[in-house]
Parts: structure tokens; sequence; C-alpha cells
């Protein structure tokens, strides 16, 4: 594709060229894309988008990419980042956050504000866009628990505001994984708390992820979804599969439910341990491990 071309179209808005995303997601890992996009304003995604439909290029959203893997060869066509739409407004017992906000900012404002509900989420590192793309959840707690609405950008530009039930949450899933669209906002509905209280509980749940999970090696977060009847970290514990590696990418031997980059891991290292791990647990123990984590780009 041509991006002279598109700045000069887009010339309010940033644009990278053959910028590599691995300079932004969690792994470290991630080849290039065509067109590197930072919209500022709504306004901006939907020129960027009418910009791509009208000339059949490929775009999507990259949000915080926490819980994604970008091929190696990285993304073709545009890749929006939405990072400087990050203004968080409360309302009453509302939250209505940007899709660039970060959701542990949007849990300190609850804090701030005394609001309760989002406890759960403090310490997922994602951003507001992609927690609702995912219904992202932790500690018994999901986004869907406290989703009132959100703005969608449609596949067509278009501006739409869907209710919790258009939104067809289930595990790790929701609507937009299947019809294409982008989250502008979100609006959590949640309630009057006690300060001390709510803080506590934060306290609690970010001191359990920082004593259980790997968080001093970039990784993708959670790999697997939870198999019904099981647990995925005890399953590749007992598959004898903690600490195994393939090039710089590691079964964490903090916690066997992560993946991380113990140095110069690639992608197709990523992916290839994920298969083996998903082989040998359907091989000893019949049960199919799913992805919870996203494989995207190039093949």
């Amino acid at each position: 594709m041509d991006v002279q071309a598109m700045q000069e179209q887009l010339a309010n808005i940033k644009i990278l060229k053959d910028e590599r995303l691995s300079k932004y997601t969690y792994t470290k890992t991630g080849g290039p894309c065509d067109a590197l996009v930072f919209p500022t304003t709504t306004e901006q995604i939907q020129q960027v988008v009418r910009y791509a439909n009208d000339r059949a290029i490929d775009w999507m959203v990259l949000g915080n990419a926490s819980n994604l893997i970008v091929s190696d060869k990285g993304i073709a066509g545009i890749v929006m980042i939405l990072s400087e739409m990050n203004a968080i407004t409360v309302n009453d017992c509302n939250i209505t956050a940007q899709a660039g906000a970060l959701l542990a900012d949007v849990c300190q404002q609850a804090l701030a504000s005394d609001l309760t509900g989002l406890e759960f989420a403090c310490g997922i590192p994602g951003s507001v866009g992609g927690a609702v793309y995912m219904d992202a959840g932790a500690y018994g707690g999901e986004i869907c628990d406290v989703f009132k609405e959100a703005t969608i950008l449609l596949a067509d530009g278009t501006l739409q505001t869907m209710t919790k039930d258009q939104m067809q949450f289930s595990y790790r899933h929701s609507i937009l994984q299947i019809e294409k669209g982008i989250v502008i906002d979100a609006t959590f509905a949640l309630a009057k708390g006690n300060h001390e209280l709510i803080k506590a509980k934060m306290d609690e749940l970010t001191y359990l992820r920082q004593s259980k999970q790997p968080l001093e090696y970039p990784s993708c977060g959670s790999v697997f979804k939870r198999p019904k009847g099981h647990y995925t970290g005890p399953l590749i514990i007992e598959a004898g599969l903690q600490g195994y590696q393939i090039g710089g990418a590691q079964v964490s031997t903090k916690h066997a439910g992560f993946i991380v980059n113990v140095g110069g891991a690639t992608a197709t290292d990523y992916v290839n341990l994920i298969h083996h791990i998903q082989k040998v647990v359907k091989e000893k123990f019949d049960v199919q491990l799913e992805p919870e984590v996203r494989i995207i780009g190039r093949k």
C-alpha cells in the first residue's frame, strides 16, 4: 500500500510506515505493519476506516497488546493504536472510559470515587477496548459483570451504542470477535462502596498477582482458556512441561499457565510452544487446550 499517499490524505494523523510491532506488544515480539496509525479522536478513526474501506485495505486495532501474539511477518494493511484516546469520566455510579484507557487506571478512578465492582480488574494489564473485546476477567469477575454499554464503530464507519445483551458476552468472547468493530468507549455500572474495603481488596489481588504471576518477564498473559473440569496450570505441570522452552519462549517456572520471553524469543517460538503444549496435554489427558491469547498477522 502507498503509505505516503495515505499520509497526504490523512495529514492530521500520525502514521508510521513499516513500524515493527515488537515495540508495542507485551511479548516484545512481532514484525512490521504496513501503516501504524495513532488516531486521537473518533472522527480520525472514522477517517482511517473510510480511507481503508474505499481502497479495500485491511484494518484492525491493536489494544494494549497484552494478550496477543503478532506474527514475525507482521500485519498487512493498517493497524491503529488508540493509546491517545484514554479519557475517564465519572457520573454518579457510572464510569465511562475511552478505548485506549488502561483498565488499571479505570480501577484506580473507581477507587478514588469510592465505587465498587471493578476490584477484580485492578491487575489486568489490558486497555478498555481490549477488555471489552474479549470480556476480560480475573479472580472470579468479568467485564460483563459491570458492563452497561459501549460506543462501537462498525465496519462501515458508522457509530452504534451497544448494550450488554447486544455484545453477546461469554467466557473471553464478545460479538466483536465475529462482527468487525472498534470499541470507542465503554460505560461500567458500579455501586457506592467503602473506600478502605475497596482498597483492601485491590491490594489483596495485586499481591496475589505479583506473587503468583511471572511479571518480571515479557509475556502474553494467560495463554489458554480454562478447560471445563480442569485448571490449565496443573495440567501443564502434570504433563511435565513447566520450564519447557523453545527458542526464547519458556513455560513459566512461576506459573505454568504463562509463556514468558526469557530472551530473544520470536512469535514463532511462542506459537510452536503453544502447539507443543496442546499436543502433549491432549495425548496425556485427552484435554484440548484452547488458546485465550490471540495469534494475529501474516502466516
